[in-house]
């Protein structure tokens, strides 16, 4: 692995796990009043486009790291909209 390769593992090991504090956050409290709906559609759709470009130039961290950022963003966006239904419900 060359130093390169190491920089951009450890920039994707960083940036997709700072997903993983709001993540639990939201599920554990079921509350996600605080996260912007519109924020995270456009960030899920521009991690899913790198992730498209990981693929297209063969680049195993921006894959990677696509891979499971665009997991907890969508996971996020899901518990977004769900929570917030069901908060709606309640009324």
């Amino acid at each position: 692995m060359t130093p390169t390769d190491t920089i951009g593992y450890l920039a994707a090991v960083l940036t997709t796990a700072s997903f993983v504090p709001q993540a639990l956050h939201i599920w554990r409290t079921r509350d996600a009043r605080a996260i912007s709906l519109s924020m995270y559609s456009v960030f899920s759709t521009g991690v899913a486009l790198w992730l498209a470009y990981g693929l297209l130039v063969d680049s195993w961290p921006v894959l990677l790291a696509n891979v499971v950022t665009l997991f907890f963003a969508l996971s996020i966006l899901a518990m977004k909209i769900r929570y917030e239904r069901e908060r709606r419900e309640r009324r």
